[in-house]
């Protein structure tokens, strides 16, 4: 009935580009059931080993005993428990900002708040390693798209000087999801306060994990922005924070216009409230938990030292995420699939999810991988290399 799409489909196999879902039959945690077998897993983001957490799970208990099961209404109907609120108060303060706003994914976050806040007269301008959720809103906005060099901020400054937008919106991640590199934060908020930009952080993959206690890529010690009004600050809640969401810090004044204006957040159910229950004890754990990321610093210098024989090159990252860059993709995908026969599961991230001729091993590591879970992969990796 649709031979175009078979033959799209087939011509995707054919160049190592089809996508397959495993079936996950435990708990997330470091080592995990799948399709029946146990494996010692590398892929997932619960950075801090939050996931199966017992108070996160009790909390979410007592929330569902509360609450039930569903807000069943958006936040602008009567969907809006007090558990989001008090939620959203806690963010707020941690992360330093006015308000906070909660949105049911990061995705629909970035949506939200881009095409919120500009439009056809606007500008958009955008690190080219972006995550596609930020693409993708660039392009629903119908603000003109344009793109810059990974980290080039001269070429950033020459694009927003010559702009004549009414409006000019600086995207970029905080922590790019498939490089595992920190954007220059102070310098990317230099320029744009230069030219009377606003900045629009994806910190999904930092907050939890970098600065102090956790307050993410805005808190590292390097950088000193926090209480700049041009900064609009977006992190997930299903990474380190273990649970599922996401949030908006920002001025009073953008937040407000989120929740008159943002179509992502306006017409959706919220999110359970048992999540924004469980979410109040990460928090407080994330704050406490010190050794949480010691222990994840510790397996992120582990590992990188235990690979540095191999032919395959680590992309240089001080974060969970690890690249070990490996170019063709079907090389790629053997090598995870080799990784997979011996019971460890580690992705193979092709394109067009990275560059051509870029494909790699995301490597993803957590406060509870013990050092011999990271020994036995990179075993696993020289094996593989001298076989090849």
């Amino acid at each position: 009935m649709f031979p175009d799409l078979s033959e799209q489909l087939r011509q995707r196999e054919q160049q190592g580009l089809l996508r397959q879902r495993k079936i996950l039959e435990s708990p997330q945690s470091t080592h995990v059931t799948m399709d029946g077998r146990d494996y010692l897993a590398f892929c997932s983001n619960d950075y801090l080993g939050l996931a199966n957490h017992l108070d996160l799970i009790e909390s979410a208990s007592k929330g569902a005993r509360r609450y039930g099961v569903g807000a069943s209404a958006s936040h602008l109907i009567n969907g809006h428990s007090s558990a989001h609120h008090v939620l959203e108060e806690a963010l707020a303060e941690f992360t330093g900002f006015p308000r906070a706003l909660l949105f049911s994914t990061g995705y629909m976050a970035n949506i939200g708040v881009v095409t919120a806040l500009v439009g056809r007269e606007d500008a958009i301008f955008a690190d080219k390693l972006n995550h596609a959720s930020l693409n993708d809103a660039a392009l629903l906005s119908r603000a003109e798209f344009i793109r810059y060099p990974h980290d080039d901020l001269a070429r950033l400054e020459q694009q927003l000087s010559s702009s004549n937008a009414r409006r000019k919106l600086v995207i970029s991640d905080a922590v790019f999801s498939m490089e595992g590199d920190i954007a220059p934060i102070s310098e990317l908020l230099a320029v744009c306060e230069k030219h009377q930009a606003m900045l629009l952080l994806d910190d999904a993959h930092g907050f939890g994990v970098l600065g102090r206690q956790g307050r993410g890529s805005l808190f590292l010690p390097d950088c000193t922005p926090i209480h700049s009004p041009n900064i609009i600050y977006m992190a997930t809640l299903g990474k380190a924070a273990g649970v599922f969401g996401a949030f908006v810090a920002a001025q009073a004044e953008v937040i407000e216009t989120l929740i008159q204006s943002a179509r992502s957040y306006i017409y959706t159910t919220a999110t359970p409230p048992l999540l924004a229950q469980a979410l109040i004890t990460s928090l407080k754990l994330i704050q406490q938990d010190e050794w949480r990321r010691d222990a994840l610093t510790q397996n992120i210098v582990r590992l990188r030292e235990a690979l540095q024989s191999l032919p395959w090159k680590l992309l240089p990252s001080s974060t969970p995420i690890q690249p070990l860059l490996i170019g063709e993709s079907a090389v790629a995908v053997c090598i995870s699939q080799r990784l997979r026969e011996r019971g460890i599961l580690v992705p193979a991230i092709r394109p067009p999810t990275v560059p051509p001729n870029t494909a790699r091993l995301r490597i993803s590591l957590s406060a509870a991988h013990q050092p011999h879970d990271v020994l036995c992969l990179a075993e696993a990796l020289q094996e593989i290399a001298l076989q090849a």
